[in-house]
């Protein structure tokens, strides 16, 4: 497995809600230190999993970006554009996001992860697979042989990629969903949960697949 950079400095968490919850319980798996998280809506130093608040994204400024490392909890599908502006904001200040996996995950050996890649529990990310930045790969999900997933991108619990398949910036991939080898699928596209890609999707698109196995496109 290989990442950009290796860091182990100690982390801030932005976010309380439940993706940051699963994370606090991942990074202490880890046995770096979290220094707290952040949450513009929750009283500073209420409890978190046992981690304090420490009020809103600005207390991260009050740390050299040398000296801290950050994981973005925000992952809720419908506040996806909030998180990409905070990743933009705080790299644009020099901060850097480290890539975070679960132990229990399955990675091989030449898979590339890049900054901010979050790998939850159970994933299989198999050989030749590229994991660009900011990408989820949730909990469950297997991603076959020679996948390129490009930035943005939550692959939901419980998806099947199967070799070679590609998946654009900023698309959400729903739970359980299962694609066939070879497909492309654009950039900020959502396909439903439960969903059978069998051809190529373009960009911009909403899929909603329906019991006769067709698929309907929604621009």
């Amino acid at each position: 497995m290989t990442n950009k950079v290796k860091r182990d400095n100690p982390v801030i968490i932005l976010g309380s809600g439940r993706h940051a919850k699963v994370l606090i319980e991942l990074i202490r798996k880890s046995g770096r230190k979290i220094i707290g998280v952040t949450d513009p809506e929750k009283v500073i130093g209420e409890d978190c999993l046992g981690v304090k608040v420490l009020g809103p994204d600005s207390k991260v400024f009050e740390y050299l970006p040398s000296k801290l490392d950050l994981v973005n909890g925000v992952a809720e599908f419908s506040k996806k554009g909030l998180r990409i502006k905070i990743t933009k904001m705080m790299k644009a200040r020099g901060y850097f996001f480290t890539p975070v996996t679960h132990p229990s995950a399955l990675i091989a050996s030449n898979v590339s992860l890049s900054e901010g890649v979050q790998i939850m529990a159970g994933a299989i990310i198999q050989s030749g697979a590229e994991i660009k930045s900011s990408t989820i790969i949730n909990t469950g999900a297997i991603v076959d042989h020679n996948c390129i997933i490009n930035e943005n991108c939550h692959i939901a619990p419980g998806v099947i990629l199967n070799g070679s398949v590609t998946i654009g910036a900023n698309t959400h991939i729903g739970t359980g969903t299962s694609v066939i080898q070879d497909i492309e699928i654009g950039q900020n596209c959502v396909i439903a949960a439960g969903s059978v890609i069998f051809k190529d999707i373009p960009s911009n698109t909403k899929v909603i697949q329906n019991r006769t196995t067709k698929l309907a496109y929604i621009p």
